[in-house]
């Protein structure tokens, strides 16, 4: 891992119309990298509404990406690594609510595709089902760049503790969850969500919410953050458009893990999490 460098989250006012969504992303990349970021990560479904009924329209393949085309030039042309929240992904006939992670040249690096499909029901407050018209993808996703190792995760994800425990396991210091709660769920977990699994695995975390657009049918909460290994909020933003920073610290990640070593003090004589299934 790099020493340290910048992280910028990126949280964008998503509307319906996917080439002014695209074009805002774009530049907000380009302002983070202005601002010497050296990773950008964009929010859940940054081209696209959170909508069921706007995941087939605005479905894009890989081999025919637009939105994926300009985020990649971008990322060359600056030289960062973007983390590209997440687009409904069209792949022989399924689509997938996946996270593409870009290189400083531009290359996709990997792809998440969200695993656990979000299919709540709270009574009187919200209801919805990702599984209507989204695929579940089966695979952790764990990178390696020249800023450190990093896993990504989206929204739902990250209510699963099996997951982040079996990335760090794998060697990530920072985990990226482009995400979208709600009005309702967002203001009760997102903030507790965030913190306990940068505290449980001591390690960074990033979290990319759209900005609160009272004008959808799904109003995402907002409150982007990142979280160091102690817990700490290094940098949060409010409910409106914002581009936020933090500095991810390897030397900080070491200290808290010597003072504090869960990880080593771990029972697995009695207990394990144990990946069962790589596709790989």
């Amino acid at each position: 891992m790099k020493n340290h460098f910048k992280l910028a989250v990126c949280q964008m006012d998503v509307l319906d119309n996917k080439e002014v969504n695209v074009k805002r992303a774009v530049k907000m990349i380009e302002s983070a990298a202005q601002n010497k970021a050296e990773m950008v990560l964009l929010p859940e479904m940054f081209n696209c509404p959170y909508d069921n009924s706007k995941f087939q329209e605005y479905a894009e393949s890989v081999e025919k990406s637009s939105t994926l085309e300009r985020i990649s030039k971008v990322a060359r042309n600056f030289g960062v690594y973007v983390v590209a929240g997440s687009i409904p992904e069209l792949d022989d006939g399924k689509l997938y609510n996946s996270s593409f992670i870009f290189n400083r040249k531009g290359e996709i690096m990997d792809v998440h595709r969200k695993m656990h499909l979000f299919d709540i029901h709270v009574p009187g407050e919200i209801s919805f089902r990702e599984s209507e018209t989204l695929t579940a993808g089966d695979r952790i996703t764990v990178v390696e760049t020249d800023l450190c190792k990093i896993g990504v995760v989206i929204c739902y994800d990250i209510r699963f503790p099996e997951l982040s425990r079996l990335m760090v396991d794998k060697g990530v210091e920072l985990i990226l969850v482009p995400g979208a709660f709600n009005m309702t769920t967002g203001p009760a977990h997102w903030e507790a969500l965030m913190r306990v699994r940068a505290v449980d695995n001591q390690v960074y975390l990033a979290a990319a919410s759209p900005a609160r657009n009272e004008e959808l049918s799904y109003v995402a909460y907002g409150h982007s953050m990142v979280v160091d290994p102690w817990g700490k909020i290094l940098s949060r933003a409010g409910s409106h458009e914002e581009i936020i920073y933090a500095e991810i610290n390897s030397s900080r990640i070491n200290d808290v893990r010597n003072q504090l070593p869960l990880l080593k003090n771990r029972r697995e004589d009695i207990y394990q999490i144990t990946e069962v299934y790589n596709p790989k």
